[in-house]
């Protein structure tokens, strides 16, 4: 799916259009283990340089979630679900794939995806699609999914990115300010008074 690369907008606390520093807040909280897995056929095979998975990493950086290099993985249900057990196994809390979220064939990171999540967060999923719409309408064809893998302390999140340098730019945008608050509330913890 074709999406945007434009210079990022910058806004109060934003980098790279939202993801980079947050409030003092969520600045002062712990490291979050993460994991980027890149689903791409090309990529896996050597034919196309994965530039997803890396700015993933460094964008999860900006909302204090460490990921070590991106995994790259062909397209298909097995590879990608592996993929993302395997992160959740080794200890990752916050699971962004990217890639494969399309209607194409081969796109098939959410169906990968569905089958390890407990619950879904499809209102985040939404405004994923609602801010890469703001710059290609084509963001609306994304079906990637957002959810969780159950509570406690080797839970995590999934994200599934759209392929595209934007899409991850806006999956992050998204999701990095929530980070702190959903694994709190996987660890069992309150909502935050007003």
């Amino acid at each position: 799916m074709a999406h945007h690369d434009e210079p990022p907008a910058r806004g109060r606390g934003d980098t790279a259009r939202g993801a980079g520093t947050t409030s003092s807040d969520d600045a002062a909280t712990s490291p979050v283990p993460g994991a980027v897995i890149t689903v791409s056929d090309r990529c896996a095979s050597g034919d196309a340089e994965d530039i997803s998975g890396p700015l993933a990493v460094e964008l999860l950086a900006g909302f204090a979630v460490q990921c070590q290099s991106a995994r790259v993985v062909p397209d298909g249900i097995d590879p990608v679900q592996d993929a993302i057990a395997r992160a959740i196994s080794e200890g990752a809390r916050v699971v962004l794939t990217t890639g494969g979220t399309g209607i194409s064939p081969r796109d098939l990171t959410p169906e990968a995806t569905e089958p390890l999540l407990v619950a879904r967060l499809d209102g985040v999923a939404d405004a994923i699609r609602r801010r890469g719409e703001e710059h290609v309408v084509t963001a609306l064809l994304s079906r990637g999914l957002v959810g969780i893998t159950g509570h406690g302390m080797d839970s995590a999140v999934v994200v599934n990115a759209p392929g595209s340098t934007g899409g991850v730019r806006d999956a992050i945008a998204v999701l990095g300010p929530l980070v702190a608050h959903l694994i709190d509330q996987l660890d069992g913890g309150d909502h935050p008074s007003r």
